[in-house]
């Protein structure tokens, strides 16, 4: 079962970060030049949470069913920290890509309350902003190329 879902969540990610990447230069641009906020900005913003939302799920899933959580299990927290690389894959990776769902999830929520375009753009722009920044520290890219 580990494979397959480590298959799915690493290939998952690329989607996800493609997809927020346009979402945040569309509302980069989308502030920047002034442009009504329409239909189609709202589904990039929506079809962005969705997948983020969708990762952390399948992720979720891997962190307990993955071998480093058996390592958690056996030796525990003081035999996790020392080492880089479990570390990374038990407390900072998991840990840091909450957060930046918990951003995206408060900047969706927070531009459906605003009333014009402008404000709209500018809070998408700096919670995906921030979210995709957070993600892109703690992916472990060795393990990607």
């Amino acid at each position: 079962m580990y494979p397959t879902v480590q298959f799915i969540h690493s290939y998952w990610a690329y989607l996800v970060l493609i997809v927020l990447f346009v979402a945040v230069i569309n509302s980069i641009i989308g502030y920047a030049s002034n442009k009504e906020y329409g239909a189609t900005n709202f589904r990039i913003a929506l079809f962005t949470l969705i997948t983020t939302h969708i990762q952390l799920l399948i992720g979720i899933v891997l962190y307990f069913v993955s071998p480093y959580f058996s390592v958690l299990l056996e030796k525990g927290m003081g035999a996790v920290m020392p080492d880089p690389t479990l570390r990374l894959y038990i407390m900072e990776h998991p840990l840091m890509m909450i957060i930046a769902v918990v951003l995206i999830t408060i900047g969706y929520s927070k531009h459906k309350s605003k009333l014009t375009s402008k404000p709209k753009f500018k809070t998408l722009a700096i919670f995906y902003t921030l979210g995709l920044l957070v993600m892109l520290s703690r992916i472990p890219w060795s393990a990607w190329f």
